[in-house]
């Protein structure tokens, strides 16, 4: 998967298939709502497992019902890359197994 940085267009056009997902700045990013603070962090676990599968790492932020997430490639200069939306992809689909929103 290539770490090279994708233009504003292919961004766009990515972000169309991920509902949710934005740009923020340099980065693409998410929150999800869940029943409880215990989904929530068991979400943020099967995250990690997942993250370090890719082995590519996201701003995780847990609060008592929500997770956040905002991701780009160090790698990259801090640019937005496919690699992100592969995580951005797999995140949606561990999301709906913890009953996030």
């Amino acid at each position: 998967m290539t770490s090279e940085p994708l233009s504003l267009k292919e961004i766009e056009d990515r972000l169309a298939e991920l509902p949710g997902w934005a740009l923020d700045d340099d980065r693409i990013t998410r929150s999800y709502r869940l029943a409880s603070h215990f989904a929530a962090a068991a979400l943020v676990v099967h995250i990690a497992r997942t993250q370090d599968e890719l082995d590519h790492h996201a701003e995780t932020t847990l609060g008592y019902d929500i997770v956040g997430l905002s991701v780009h490639t160090h790698g990259a200069g801090g640019a937005v890359t496919e690699r992100d939306f592969e995580l951005a992809r797999r995140v949606e689909e561990l999301a709906p197994l913890h009953g996030a929103e």
